[in-house]
């Protein structure tokens, strides 16, 4: 089947970033919370909950969701601790494009914006990272932290990707095959980020810390510390308007959100929504933003196709490089 262009979620996302850098307005609406609470006998109640936000806000927030507050407190001290060594001591470890791995300092450059992005990260990719871990002596325990972060990570995610295959007529496993962390391919990744401290004449001289986008993925994890705001989103009929919507940082919540992957998987049944993380306004003060982010992304050989065939069938591996490619500076 031609593929349609017009409808591709991936082209067309990203037109649909081009056209909203500006500030906008801010907008009250809820971000669902979810508890998986009793995930098996409480499953059904469970799918509908996630459905209804998935296809509506594209994002929300779940608790009760079994990962360690310790661990979480680790991750955070080690990304902390990495992103505070020199930057010539972390350039070491350089991102590479094609592994999707390692650190990255003012490279991505969102199409929403056509400026670079006022923070650094740090990129996991288990089976890429040859190379790639910062020295042990000078980040004790970080490589044991971020991959058991990972682990922990992707259980949650499987396990809310596993209510998304029910309703879509997929049998259980079928996400859960698709992200196999021992299949060939692996490509799902742990993100630590540091936003750098901005002024709100910065903000509004159109330096942003993560411009207008949406994610490439599956389903995101996002870990947020408290008082460390900025998260943003611009779901459905809003992105036509600019009306933005702030996330809670909430520390023992996760915020979740549906990526391309998925929308594209579901026919579009899915929400992968606009989010941003915006600087001070006047009276703001905006010191130093951590986060922590797990993507849920297929595996290489993993054929995305939608059910009914509205979209050209598309490997993982080829999908995650067109955006990666779209939203970094070479």
């Amino acid at each position: 089947m031609a593929e349609r262009t017009d409808r591709d979620p991936s082209l067309r996302e990203l037109a649909l970033e081009a056209t909203i850098g500006g500030i906008g307005v801010d907008a009250d609406r809820p971000i669902p919370v979810i508890s998986l609470d009793r995930f098996e006998p409480r499953r059904a109640e469970i799918t509908d909950e996630l459905w209804s936000a998935a296809t509506d806000v594209g994002f929300f927030q779940l608790v009760d969701h079994g990962i360690d507050a310790e661990l979480i407190d680790r991750s955070f001290a080690a990304a902390e601790a990495f992103f505070a060594l020199p930057d010539e001591i972390k350039a070491r470890v350089p991102w590479r494009r094609e592994l999707n791995a390692g650190w990255e300092s003012r490279s991505q450059v969102r199409p929403s914006t056509r400026v670079s992005d006022q923070k650094e990260s740090y990129q996991m990719t288990g089976p890429n990272m040859a190379g790639l871990w910062p020295d042990a002596e000078l980040v004790p325990g970080f490589r044991v932290t971020l991959e058991a972060m990972e682990r922990a990570s992707w259980r949650v995610a499987m396990d809310v990707l596993s209510c998304f295959a029910d309703r879509l007529g997929f049998d259980r496993d079928f996400f859960a095959r698709a992200h196999d962390p021992d299949g060939d391919g692996y490509q799902s990744t742990v993100r630590l980020l540091h936003y750098f401290p901005m002024s709100a004449a910065d903000f509004e001289g159109g330096q942003w810390r993560a411009g207008a986008h949406t994610d490439y993925d599956c389903l995101t994890l996002l870990f947020q510390r408290e008082g460390q705001s900025g998260l943003q989103v611009c779901p459905g009929e809003d992105a036509a308007s600019g009306r933005w919507t702030s996330v809670a940082t909430d520390q023992d919540r996760i915020t979740c959100n549906i990526g391309d992957m998925l929308m594209r998987w579901s026919d579009d049944q899915l929400r992968s929504t606009l989010h941003r993380v915006r600087g001070p306004r006047p009276g703001e003060s905006s010191p130093s933003r951590y986060s922590v982010a797990f993507f849920a992304q297929a595996n290489k050989p993993a054929l995305i196709e939608s059910p009914s065939g509205s979209f050209q069938s598309i490997t993982a591996a080829d999908f995650l490089q067109q955006r990666i490619a779209a939203n970094f500076a070479r």
